[in-house]
């Protein structure tokens, strides 16, 4: 047995040592086209942008229908370009919608560039190297894998590189000819845009329109033209070809006539987004003091601890920092650490309400997260920090918040004062700090921010959540009918994991 375990551990270390990447070639750099006047959204936003010199306008999309129908219409609006950066994008209902959207808007002369993490397209490599194959389509792969399928390649290669690849773009944006953005934290794929049959992300995003989408459109050129965004013909130059474009042509015609009776389809029909958006008819707030906030690209290949690696972390460091009366955090991946969990207990302790939202451990999607998570509880809760954890909705609900199924949070944002907003890809935990690239909007805007806070009082109800107290020493869970003292209706599984996840220090990879 010995020996047949040294040879698969031999197999698999030539099978990645086998699989090297290939140079990045020298790309000339990219930028994105510019605002003109000739487009639909040019006519439509140029006009807003005048009447608010030197501001920016936003809303805070939260129903994941209407952040579907936002880039789905925005994209059959596209005049001139549409750049996309995105972890995931999953081959489903609404994901293949949104990819017809871009493959119409290629025949339209429409510039498309799609950048997006390898960690998700790998898996669907096939599809992406298709669109690659149209002449106004440019896929980039960040970070990537240099095999392109195989469970055992994939493992093997994630072993013997595993300080590179352990770190991801985990950034989102949809930028619609450099006058419209939207940023968040939504991927694409059905649990996203609350589509899913099973559990749906509870999420947030920004539209944006104004020079904060300058501003976007800078931070996208800079991971496009990054060393570690590869253009995917250098990774598999076979599948970028024009009989693998006609077949997906068919393949997503086929999901969109499928998708023709789906409500989505009928919210596509029935309210044209971005129209109502640009009209002022969906109500957006303008604003002088914003701010567009993303690491650098070269995150992925700094050292550890680096403090110049985490610019959104610093960022949201000092505004925390700078809290005169309160903060609310919403994070579903929630390990601040000693040094965050000081902070925030000190501040609670010098009369400021700090007030955090995040998943239990039956909610959580990553039960190891939760186990670098709960050893800060005490510590929070005895400073004075008030904590809510979100329940495993699985039950049909009329919240539209929740959407029609279950749900599991997804959401990362935090407001201070009543007046600053920050909504992004960011997580607080060191995965965010220190591994992946990530992105955020900070925005100055008292309006956004109560319905931020708003919605963080429906996720933090009785019906939604549990409050988290000390009972003496102990930790209590309650939503006023019962009243749990361990991580409530969580399976011995699930707690075995996070127990490993605490026991073996895994801290700095969650």
């Amino acid at each position: 047995m010995k020996a047949i375990r040294r040879l698969s551990i031999c197999i698999a270390m030539g099978l990645a040592a086998c699989a090297s990447l290939p140079p990045r070639p020298d790309l000339p750099i990219e930028s994105a086209i510019p605002p003109g006047n000739t487009t639909v959204i040019d006519l439509a936003t140029a006009a807003e942008e005048a009447r608010h010199p030197n501001q920016s306008a936003f809303r805070l999309v939260i129903e994941g229908t209407e952040a579907f129908v936002t880039r789905a219409h925005s994209a059959r609006m596209a005049g001139r370009s549409l750049d996309v950066q995105t972890y995931i994008w999953h081959a489903d209902l609404t994901g293949l919608y949104l990819a017809h959207m871009l493959l119409e808007a290629a025949d339209r002369q429409v510039k498309v560039r799609l950048l997006i993490d390898d960690m998700d397209a790998r898996t669907n490599n096939v599809g992406f190297a298709a669109l690659a194959a149209h002449p106004n389509i440019a896929v980039r792969v960040f970070n990537p894998f240099s095999t392109r399928t195989g469970t055992l390649r994939l493992v093997s290669e994630g072993l013997w590189n595993f300080d590179r690849l352990n770190r991801r773009m985990h950034n989102k944006t949809w930028i619609v000819d450099n006058r419209i953005a939207i940023a968040g934290g939504r991927n694409i794929g059905d649990e996203y845009f609350n589509a899913s049959d099973a559990v749906n992300f509870v999420d947030l995003d920004f539209a944006m329109v104004g020079p904060i989408v300058r501003d976007a459109s800078a931070s996208f050129d800079k991971y496009w033209n990054s060393p570690s965004a590869y253009p995917i013909e250098v990774l598999d130059l076979n599948s970028v070809n024009e009989a693998a474009l006609q077949k997906l042509r068919v393949v997503l015609t086929e999901n969109a006539r499928r998708a023709a009776t789906s409500r989505y389809a009928k919210a596509l029909a029935g309210d044209d987004a971005v129209k109502q958006l640009v009209e002022q008819k969906w109500p957006m707030e303008w604003s002088a003091n914003y701010n567009f906030i993303a690491d650098n690209p070269l995150k992925v290949g700094m050292q550890n601890y680096d403090k110049s690696r985490t610019n959104v972390g610093a960022s949201l460091v000092s505004v925390l920092a700078a809290a005169q009366r309160s903060a609310t955090i919403v994070s579903p991946y929630f390990v601040p650490g000693e040094e965050g969990t000081r902070a925030l207990a000190n501040a609670a302790k010098n009369g400021k309400q700090i007030r955090i939202l995040t998943n239990s451990l039956i909610a959580n999607d990553v039960a190891a997260v939760h186990g670098g998570y709960a050893q800060y509880r005490k510590p929070l809760l005895e400073g004075g920090v008030q904590l809510w954890e979100l329940k495993p909705l699985t039950a049909k609900t009329e919240s539209s918040i929740f959407g029609s199924s279950g749900a599991s949070l997804h959401t990362k944002g935090l407001s201070v004062d009543g007046r600053q907003l920050f909504v992004g890809s960011y997580n607080l935990d060191p995965r965010s700090t220190w591994l992946n690239c990530e992105q955020g909007v900070l925005v100055e805007n008292e309006t956004l921010t109560k319905q931020f806070e708003a919605v963080y009082a429906a996720q933090t109800s009785a019906r939604f959540a549990w409050r988290v107290t000390l009972n003496d020493d102990d930790l209590e869970w309650s939503d006023g009918n019962e009243t749990f003292d361990s991580d409530p209706k969580a399976s011995l599984g699930r707690r075995f994991q996070a127990w490993l996840a605490h026991v073996f220090n895994l801290e700095a990879q969650l």
